[in-house]
């Protein structure tokens, strides 16, 4: 009898030891269906910016780039785009790479940048040129943030004033800020981007928040966005609006040349009126008879 109480025993112990095995297992499987569950419910703003530029750009176009992408945790970036391409071909690289924004920078002539700002697929669109880039290694300023921080926006009141301003910072508002309880982003709010309209322009800086009320610490990059023209589609479509005040900055190049060239047709219209006021020869007429009579 005792021998088979024993056995009782055992295997009683091994049921016990099964059903707290199955328990475990059931209680992890929960839990890791219920974390997914969680982090869907929180991260609600599913916006992803692909950050692309032309080949041929600069290595200030290059740096300004890499400083957008570390303050961007919400983009994702591709190899250098051809334009014998086509920018229609950008919506197709958008969608292989899962975004819904495009930022895309070209540059001419390595010297004028231009910043294309799109929804994917159906538009709208907007042209720049980015004019008085800084990156943040070239300012050495004092300011600091987290790379990957959620950053506030601040406009000033002039984008409320027309619809072409209203339109560019919706844009503006959906690409440069980062989605709440994005999975790369960091839980804090440590920097300020503020976007002012100043002679029609765009001017971008971005500033660390400080420990004391009222301080802030400008971080980098700046840059100046000059609006082009904004388009329905994406990359193409009706020109919605085009800004009359826009110069483009070969004719900009050029105006200098001539201004700097009418310096050089002053100094030669002077020196041809020196020397048509210079007299040759005698200062008044000779008669060449006075002599005749002289002793």
């Amino acid at each position: 009898m005792g021998k088979v109480a024993v056995l009782k025993k055992k295997v009683v112990s091994k049921k016990n030891k099964k059903v707290a095995s199955k328990n475990t297992e059931q209680a992890e499987t929960s839990n890791s269906d219920q974390k997914p569950e969680k982090l869907s419910k929180k991260w609600k703003n599913k916006q992803r910016v692909l950050l692309i530029s032309s080949r041929g750009v600069s290595y200030l176009a290059r740096h300004i780039l890499a400083n957008l992408k570390s303050m961007m945790p919400h983009s994702r970036s591709d190899s250098k785009f051809s334009r014998k391409h086509g920018l229609q071909e950008l919506n197709e690289v958008a969608e292989i790479r899962n975004c819904n924004k495009i930022m895309y920078l070209e540059m001419h002539k390595k010297q004028d940048a231009f910043l294309w700002i799109s929804a994917q697929p159906h538009g709208p669109s907007i042209k720049f040129s980015i004019e008085n880039m800084h990156t943040m290694e070239e300012l050495k300023l004092t300011g600091n943030c987290l790379k990957g921080s959620r950053p506030l926006l601040a406009f000033n009141d002039e984008f409320d004033s027309e619809t072409h301003w209203k339109l560019m910072k919706e844009l503006l508002i959906q690409v440069m800020g980062t989605p709440y309880h994005h999975p790369k982003s960091q839980p804090f709010v440590d920097h300020v981007l503020n976007f002012s309209i100043l002679d029609n322009k765009i001017w971008v800086r971005n500033y660390q928040i400080g420990d004391e009320l009222n301080s802030l610490a400008e971080v980098g990059p700046r840059f100046v966005l000059n609006p082009i023209k904004i388009f329905d589609g994406c990359f193409g479509g009706a020109v919605l609006y085009e800004n009359p005040n826009y110069i483009a900055p070969v004719v900009n190049r050029r105006l200098a040349k001539e201004r700097a060239s009418v310096k050089y047709t002053n100094r030669l219209a002077q020196k041809m009126s020196i020397e048509s006021r210079r007299t040759k020869g005698d200062t008044f007429p000779v008669d060449p008879t006075e002599d005749v009579f002289k002793i």
